[in-house]
């Protein structure tokens, strides 16, 4: 039953990409190449809604049927409809970053809310109950992961594949965390992203924008706070998988911080697209996968198969690929 979900899911974002990208072609719906664009010629925008609704009927399959948990589903329909809807109304006239902001931060404390808070964590030997500060910690890593994702969307297919490895990989590690109930949610995100890659696929014919990107980093971050109902050290394990993306995204914004440039700002510094001003969008999107698939994985596989390893290990990643994001110029101008 969840494989022909799963294949339904995939056919039905397939088939709304490319009615998006009709659409937005006769209504002008068009991301026009600027100074800080990693793209030279105009491309539909919007694609990502099709992410969002096949994810969406996907899981609404998979709560008729029993397979998500009912908090998890209102958490991720709820919060992500509405990150999805700040959105797309961006991306047809820009909004003031004030109210996406709000739009966000009231999205993360719903989820956050039918989720039950932020589970205690296990770091080493020792398992830690973090309280009222956990529960704010973990709003604001929804936000973060949420606007990261929309940072990291520069180039083509980079943002949808690293949200199919993250899902999967994810639902992998989910099974060596005995967090099972996780997996067909995450196979549906996985499946809603492949449909919309095959558009996207450098030389992408549609962009996501910021309803798909938006809806991705929150959806990540919320079922990584979800897997840790079921094990204390599984936010450690998704922040392995997505490394690559968050590091380069925090180098980033902290190098543009301390040069107090405006930080909702469009710009073309991150280190992956410095490579793809080098290398092309292809090149750097499948050496990426590479990474996450050859290295990252391994990893956080390591991570959950060793929980009292999992947050040295997360952070030993995180110091080796700040380095590595310092050498590739992130946040360089």
């Amino acid at each position: 039953m969840i494989a022909w979900l799963v294949a339904g899911v995939l056919l039905t974002s397939v088939g709304l990409t490319g009615v998006l990208r009709r659409l937005a072609l006769r209504l002008g719906f068009i991301d026009v190449p600027n100074e800080r664009s990693s793209h030279q010629t105009p491309k539909a925008r919007g694609g990502g809604i099709a992410i969002v609704l096949a994810s969406l009927a996907g899981w609404t399959v998979l709560l008729v049927i029993g397979r998500i948990p009912l908090d998890l589903f209102v958490a991720l329909a709820g919060g992500g409809g509405a990150v999805a809807i700040i959105g797309l109304l961006d991306d047809y006239r820009s909004r003031p970053p004030s109210l996406r902001l709000a739009v966000h931060s009231v999205a993360a404390v719903w989820a956050v809310y039918w989720l039950g808070g932020m589970p205690a964590l296990q770091v080493g030997q020792g398992t830690y109950d973090l309280g009222i500060a956990g529960h704010v910690l973990a709003v604001i890593g929804i936000l973060w992961v949420l606007n990261l994702f929309n940072f990291m969307d520069g180039i083509d297919g980079i943002a949808a594949i690293e949200a199919i490895f993250i899902a999967l990989g994810g639902a992998l590690c989910s099974l060596l965390l005995t967090a099972a109930v996780l997996v067909p949610a995450s196979l549906v995100l996985a499946a809603a992203s492949a449909g919309f890659l095959v558009w996207n696929w450098p030389p992408a014919r549609i962009f996501m924008g910021d309803a798909g990107s938006g809806f991705l980093g929150f959806v990540i971050a919320v079922v990584a706070i979800a897997a840790a109902r079921s094990h204390p050290v599984a936010p450690f394990v998704w922040l392995v998988l997505g490394a690559l993306f968050f590091v380069d995204a925090t180098v980033t914004l902290l190098r543009r911080m301390l040069r107090r440039e405006r930080l909702h700002q469009a710009h073309r510094s991150h280190a992956y697209q410095h490579q793809a001003t080098r290398h092309g969008h292809l090149r750097v999107t499948v050496c990426w996968s590479l990474v996450n698939v050859g290295c990252l994985l391994p990893l956080a596989a390591a991570a959950a198969y060793y929980p009292k390893l999992a947050a040295a290990l997360a952070g030993g990643l995180v110091v080796v690929l700040a380095a590595l994001a310092l050498h590739w110029r992130a946040g360089r101008a």
